[in-house]
Order: structure tokens, then sequence, then C-alpha cells
């Protein structure tokens, strides 16, 4: 499910970009900057790099039913509790040379698009994963020294970028452990 939260939050930002500069191509890209061996990789030149930098788990997530099951008319159904995340994603502008204000152009609007549009549920975004409650997106803000740290592990160089935690990502097997027949009410009469 990360690949599919990752994937739905770039495209809904890539259609945004695409329409507000009248682009024909994706600008967006859900990878690493650099090769495992530290090259470059070019498919994200002059491009908005979209990648993972952690995950956490939620300690404190919203559950609708904290032992993971559902009542139906008939029975009541146990599953496994699901599972919510916290995905930290980084989305760093690869402009390079004469390029580099397109860095800041795109950071500039990923910013406003999120700041418009912090939320994806299924009301709003009807190809979220169905496994999905919802995503919302909150820049997190990193001390100066925390942000070196992180880019010497991403690259060594930085880019102008900016760090999301992207709360809510529900890992809901849907793997039924238990069936239990529903209770009926019972009609009781007091005092017969």
């Amino acid at each position: 499910m990360i690949d599919s939260a990752m994937t739905l939050v770039s495209s809904q930002l890539n259609q945004h970009l695409q329409r507000t500069f009248d682009l024909a191509e994706d600008v967006v890209v859900v990878s690493n900057i650099l090769e495992q061996d530290g090259s470059l990789l070019s498919h994200v030149d002059n491009k908005l790099a979209m990648f993972l930098v952690n995950i956490e788990k939620d300690e404190f997530p919203h559950r609708r039913n904290p032992d993971g099951g559902t009542v139906g008319a008939d029975r009541a159904v146990t599953g496994y509790t699901p599972v919510y995340l916290n995905l930290y994603v980084m989305f760093a502008g690869n402009f390079s040379g004469g390029n580099y204000i397109e860095s800041l152009k795109f950071i500039s609007n990923t910013i406003s698009y999120f700041q418009r549009r912090p939320v994806f549920d299924h009301d709003n975004t009807p190809d979220l994963d169905p496994r999905i409650e919802k995503l919302v997106l909150d820049i997190e803000n990193l001390p100066i020294t925390d942000l070196a740290n992180l880019w010497g592990i991403l690259s060594g160089k930085y880019m102008p970028s900016i760090l999301y935690k992207m709360r809510m990502v529900g890992f809901d097997s849907g793997d039924v452990v238990t069936q239990i027949p529903a209770v009926k009410d019972a009609q009781t009469s007091v005092g017969s």
C-alpha cells in the first residue's frame, strides 16, 4: 500500500502542475535521486523527485474499531487490527544550472497545492486504494542540522526540497480471523 499511496499523491500533484504550467509531460517522478553506486539517475533530471525518507508506526491512530472487527446484519467479523503508518516523503527539485529557479517554482507550487488539498480520501479522490481510509499531508519541519544529516545520507548535495509527513496510511490485510453470529435483539417483557 505504500506504493499505492506514493503513486496516487504523485499523480495528483503531477496533474495539478501540468494544468498550472501547461505541461505535456510528467514533472513529478517517484524515484531516488541516486543509484545505489552513487551515480545520478538521468530520469530525474529537471524533475520534481518524490521519494520516501522514513516509515514509522503511528502510535495514536484514529481507528473506527480497535479490534479490527466489523458488524453486519447477521454476523460479526473480526480480523487483524490495521496498522497505521506515517510516511515521511521528500519532494526535491532536481533542476541544475540555469534551471535552478524551476526548482523553486515547482517546490512553491507543491506547497501551495498541499496547503489547499492536505487530505486525500474516498470522497475527493475516487482512485484512492480501498484499503486506505485517507491520507493527510503535513509539512514536517526539520532543524538545519537534521536537514544537513538527512541530505548527507541521501546524496551529500542539498536540493531545494520540502519534507511532508503523510499520515493515516492504514494497512488492513482484510483477512478474516473469525465470524461470529450476531446477537439478535431478544424481546423481553417486564413483569410477565
